[in-house]
């Protein structure tokens, strides 16, 4: 019998997923169910959470040695406080991990999504192995994760580590962030404003001829189909993606830079190849990029739970 187990879980705006895991991270057991957050009741959810932490507790009396639960931002991860997730219907100022810690009796440990997705790339995924390690996520938002000598960096309150809202000044003076440049409604937004405005493209016939129906999805899949207006998107969104890792890469220096998340899923190439040539184009000095790995994320849809386990066995020691 096992000394000890960790259970991970994954709040989401749709689905809690809950998982067991060994003390190396192996995934043991898994459950999920609906969230039901649009009801605005936090503790009904939280019921659920612990519900869902029940289904895969172990049944031969190993220890449960801690909880780590990866939850949407923001939130204050030294606190323990849900503050106002934009996805999680009345949440506000939610105590999730003392309120779901007094149920279980298990001490409980709780992390933004998108930095605990950094932990478990580093502990099981692309870059496992490596101490120094830029996570990106690209999706409806740009999320990230910094580990500096194999600690997750979250600011003096927690709430650092917000790289999809670097500031970028791009086309004259026009200022925006990098998330509002190249997350998936940006990439959607640019197509609806070119066809808008009569450029050709299979973009609206891959969203079944309806502008508001247009995502990124359609817009990556015409950049495949090899539609002009759809590569120049994909490629513009690369440039910003490399732009905003420049600025990363000279101030963190990693060794490593991970990107995931459905865009970057759905265009591979298509998306890296302009982000590294901006990388190599504006960096100080080959000597940031020459050794430097930009590699896509392995870890698919479990990356929140592995990274919340993670969060657990480290038993919440982040810097």
């Amino acid at each position: 019998m096992p000394d000890e187990v960790y259970i991970g879980i994954d709040l989401g705006g749709t689905l809690i997923r809950a998982g067991r895991f060994s003390a190396s991270l192996e995934l043991e057991a898994r459950s999920e169910t609906q969230t039901r957050s649009e009801d605005g009741d936090p503790e009904a959810v939280i019921r659920r959470m612990v519900a869902q932490a029940r289904a895969v507790w172990p049944s031969d009396g190993t220890k449960v040695a801690g909880i780590g639960i990866s939850a949407p931002g923001p939130i204050n991860p030294m606190t323990g406080v849900v503050t106002t997730p934009p996805n999680l219907k009345g949440w506000h100022y939610v105590p999730l991990r003392d309120l779901f810690q007094q149920q279980v009796g298990v001490p409980t440990y709780l992390g933004n999504d998108a930095n605990l997705a950094a932990l478990a790339e580093a502990a099981m995924g692309a870059a496992q192995g490596y101490t120094d390690v830029v996570f990106l996520t690209i999706s409806t938002g740009i999320g990230s994760g910094i580990i500096i000598a194999g600690k997750l960096l979250i600011g003096s309150e927690g709430i650092g580590d917000e790289c999809g809202h670097m500031i970028l000044v791009v086309e004259g003076d026009h200022v925006s962030s990098l998330e509002k440049e190249a997350a998936g409604p940006a990439i959607a937004r640019q197509a609806r404003t070119a066809i808008e405005k009569g450029e050709p493209s299979i973009i609206l016939d891959l969203a079944n001829g309806s502008l508001e129906g247009i995502d990124a999805r359609a817009v990556g899949e015409a950049a495949k189909a090899g539609d002009a207006l759809g590569l120049r998107i994909i490629t513009r969104a690369g440039r910003m993606i490399g732009l905003g890792i420049v600025s990363l890469l000279h101030i963190f220096n990693p060794q490593i830079v991970v990107i995931g998340g459905g865009v970057a899923k759905g265009t591979g190439d298509l998306l890296f190849n302009p982000l590294r040539q901006a990388v190599q184009q504006h960096a100080l000095d080959s000597s940031y990029w020459e050794h430097l790995v930009i590699a896509p994320a392995k870890l698919g849809e479990n990356v929140s739970l592995i990274g919340a386990a993670a969060l657990a066995r480290a038993q919440g020691k982040v810097s």
